[in-house]
């Protein structure tokens, strides 16, 4: 249930990097008389330019970055997409269908992602981590993807930003299940459960990486918007974990 519902999210991100992000610019015209002229731009053969200089988030930007991504529109489209999932397999059967149970399976799904991007962000602050995505300095397939990877349970530290084991990504999947077992979910659901959602958490956390590293297509493309990402590119010390 959980995987194909992270294949639906795999599926929804790709299809977010291939809108193209079209500049539309008025050409002069030779007469006065006759309208101006759309111009498209020529497609680029290079990659953006990415500032490579490793630069600590402020506390607005980390601020701002929790606010969008625990209450922001994709946090709501993550809820709605996911909730219809559980719809459509009855999980848990004891919210039946309709509207009402639709309605107790998103607000399970967004307080799940609230209470864990909140433990998220107050952990990272306690341990001064910088949980924010950089994309790998290297090149080929295969250490790209194991970047993506180590990522997903490793933060920067430091005016340097070398990688280190995060606490606050290794806690914050579990405390939203947890928060969900104990707190809104059917009694016969328990820690074993809660712990078993957190893997599938932590494991949506590393598709997200994945798609950030292979499919982010520039700063002006919707995938840039994805709190995790940083715009200015992997610091230059530690660049390939």
């Amino acid at each position: 249930m959980k995987i194909r519902g992270m294949m639906v999210w795999a599926v929804a991100i790709a299809g977010l990097t291939v809108l193209p992000s079209w500049a539309i610019a008025q050409s002069p015209s030779d007469s006065g008389n006759s309208p101006s002229a759309v111009v498209l731009p020529a497609p680029s053969t290079t990659e953006p330019h990415l500032d490579l200089a490793y630069t600590p988030p402020t506390e607005k930007t980390m601020l701002h970055n929790y606010v969008f991504d625990a209450y922001g529109p994709y946090s709501i489209a993550g809820a709605a997409i996911n909730a219809g999932i559980d719809q459509a397999n009855r999980a848990p059967p004891e919210w039946k269908q309709g509207a009402a149970g639709y309605g107790k399976r998103f607000g399970c799904n967004f307080g799940i992602d609230a209470v864990a991007t909140t433990t998220r962000y107050a952990f990272a602050r306690a341990f001064r981590e910088n949980t924010l995505y950089y994309r790998c300095e290297c090149k080929g397939t295969f250490p790209r993807l194991r970047h993506a990877v180590i990522s997903t349970f490793t933060a920067r530290r430091g005016d340097d930003g070398h990688r280190a084991l995060s606490i606050s990504a290794l806690v914050a999947p579990y405390a939203g299940t947890m928060a969900a077992v104990y707190g809104w979910y059917p009694g016969r659901f328990g820690a074993r459960d809660a712990f078993r959602m957190g893997n599938y958490s932590m494991l949506e956390g590393a598709v997200g990486n994945i798609a950030l590293e292979f499919l982010y297509s520039g700063p002006h493309s919707l995938l840039s918007r994805m709190h995790r990402n940083n715009g200015q590119g992997p610091p230059t010390s530690d660049s390939q974990p």
